[in-house]
């Protein structure tokens, strides 16, 4: 596992104490695992991705990610309806390690208000939420 200083948190996304990034894309957002998430699961080998136009309550499972190490439901940070799937994840479901912010991305979703959206952490609270964690 990689040190925190080797990880990285975009500043243009917003993240769920379960370790899930939330970023705008237009009306909708794009949500994915962050690189400490990716990290701590190890290599991962299979993606449940969810039916596309299904709806979700914040916090529910949307999927899960299998590693080598573990398998993992996806918490969905913002209540809303799944406007599209990453199906390239079907075949190379590591894209989610490799490139956990850009070709990694999960589902895209319609959210309900983004009220919730807002009320998750910036890149920095993300990160002194991480540091808290290493220290105990």
């Amino acid at each position: 596992m990689k040190q925190l200083s080797e990880l990285h948190f975009p500043d243009n996304c917003r993240y769920s104490v379960d370790h899930i990034w939330v970023r705008h894309e237009g009306e909708n957002v794009k949500i994915g695992v962050s690189d400490y998430a990716q990290d701590q699961l190890g290599e991962v080998v299979y993606v449940e991705l969810p039916e596309t136009g299904s709806s979700f309550t914040k916090g529910d499972s949307c999927g899960v990610l299998e590693s080598i190490k573990s398998v993992s439901d996806i918490l969905i940070p913002v209540s809303g309806s799944i406007a599209g799937v990453n199906t390239e994840l079907e075949n190379s479901p590591g894209l989610v390690n490799d490139k956990p912010y850009d070709d990694g991305w999960i589902i895209e979703v319609t959210p309900h208000s983004t009220d919730e959206i807002e009320g998750l952490m910036s890149a920095e609270e993300y990160l002194n939420m991480l540091r808290g964690k290493e220290l105990k």
